[in-house]
């Protein structure tokens, strides 16, 4: 099933013309009107899942307050703004739509802003912050300036807005976090981050792909009717998405290095269309599958645009640095204490499938490493199973930055034997780990 699932998230990028298709077709051709009890549903299994991945620690660390500063002055002053002044343009006999197209302009940052600053070699760091920034200040401040910039245009129910953004922003938001810290708790950092984290992400996506399809589904018969409709909405769409794409390329360009720059284009240009999708279809009642068609509309150009910007940034910011141990790295170890038993860290090694572990004393420093032909060495020798690990003669942990290039970490690979590298951030707190299967996969493409 979560194979199925992840397909999607994979995916995504022809899902949701597909699902807007597929949409189509059922509305027109069925009675659609009870695909609206599924909203509220299908706006959980949006939002809460990507409530779970965030993380609000990001938040306690260093801001740099420059890079910041200037996204979210783009992200609040400027570009809802643009969104207005186009609708008035392009939409004015449409208010609806001009409302969807503000209402997208008002909630910045998308849950693929740092996965996009990622794949473009961008400051994943501040992009993380920009992230749970735009998400907070977005879910504050959109009921006031919808009300601004549209409460003469359309009736903009200010106390049932915030209500809605409550349930569907920060009780899952609340509820998420509390998710994370047990997972956390109950399988450790490495297990949540390898294998749980990844299948929330396509959850979050298989609600996006039914909301979509119910959004396209309520409004079949119109938009059958007057086809020319999504022709009508692209124009605006691309004039926004090119305009906020030209701005911060030219900021980032002049005021920032390479990978600040790139996270300062994808923190500003990526919309959440998630939650616009979400607040238009349990805000507004009747009202919200207009206003979710030009969202609807605006995901396929996000995405096909984030993937061509991508290919752009050589050109626009020169070419990538040389890669280091935070690019390709898994982030989280898996470990066990030093009072663990020798059986404790062979179940550890065959339930997760890893071939060693660190071993890590009181204040969590790694003491050494375990691995899989040590134990059969130990047990060979009639090593006792309730041994504890602070009394076998470890394999030494060696230890690099994340900054650390990584033709430096195949280099201290081969001198010291040791294919497994435990990364560190600045402060010299484990992170994750580097083996050569990591770098081997980055060197076949397979990133």
């Amino acid at each position: 099933m979560l194979r199925k699932i992840n397909f999607i998230q994979k995916n995504l990028i022809w899902l949701i013309p597909v699902a807007m298709l597929l949409g189509l077709i059922y509305g027109y051709l069925g009675n659609p009107g009870y695909l609206k009890s599924l909203i509220i549903p299908l706006t959980i299994l949006m939002i809460y899942p990507m409530m779970v991945g965030l993380n609000l620690k990001s938040l306690l660390g260093e801001l740099d307050w420059k890079l910041q500063g200037i996204t979210q002055i783009i992200n609040f002053l400027l570009i809802p703004f643009v969104a207005f002044w186009l609708g008035k343009i392009f939409l004015s006999g449409h208010p609806l739509l001009a409302f969807g197209l503000v209402l997208m302009a008002l909630l910045p940052t998308s849950g693929m802003t740092v996965s996009w600053t990622g794949f473009a070699r961008g400051n994943i760091n501040s992009a993380v912050k920009m992230t749970v920034i735009g998400l907070i200040l977005g879910s504050l401040l959109t009921p006031f300036y919808a009300n601004l910039l549209m409460g003469k245009m359309i009736s903009v129910p200010l106390l049932k807005t915030f209500q809605q953004i409550g349930v569907v922003i920060f009780v899952p938001l609340f509820l998420g976090n509390l998710t994370q810290r047990f997972l956390l708790k109950k399988y450790g950092e490495a297990h949540y981050k390898k294998n749980i984290k990844p299948n929330f992400s396509s959850i979050s996506a298989l609600g996006v792909v039914g909301i979509i399809f119910v959004a396209m589904a309520l409004k079949a018969k119109m938009i059958v009717a007057n086809p020319d409709i999504i022709i009508f909405l692209i124009l605006p769409l691309v004039i926004f998405y090119f305009l906020n794409y030209f701005l911060t390329s030219v900021i980032g360009k002049i005021f920032f290095s390479r990978a600040d720059a790139i996270a300062l284009v994808y923190g500003s240009v990526m919309r959440n269309l998630s939650v616009a999708l979400a607040i238009a279809m349990t805000v507004f009642g009747s009202q919200g599958s207009d206003i979710a068609l030009i969202i609807a509309v605006g995901y396929i150009l996000q995405v096909q645009s984030a993937v061509w910007y991508i290919k752009l940034t050589p050109k626009i910011f020169g070419p990538a640095p040389e890669k280091t141990a935070r690019d390709i790295m898994q982030e989280g170890i898996f470990s066990l204490p030093d009072t663990a038993t020798l059986k404790e860290s062979i179940k550890m090694l065959d339930e997760e499938h890893i071939r060693s572990l660190a071993v890590l004393d009181k204040n969590n420093r790694p003491l050494g490493m375990i691995s899989e032909n040590m134990i059969i060495n130990l047990i060979a020798r009639d090593t006792d199973l309730d041994t504890q690990l602070k009394y076998l003669k470890l394999r030494p942990a060696i230890s690099c930055r994340n900054d650390a290039p990584v033709k430096k970490i195949i280099e201290k690979m081969k001198r010291s034997h040791q294919y497994k590298i435990l990364i560190t951030n600045l402060e010299g707190k484990n992170i994750g780990i580097l083996t050569e299967s990591d770098i081997m996969g980055n060197l076949s493409g397979k990133e």
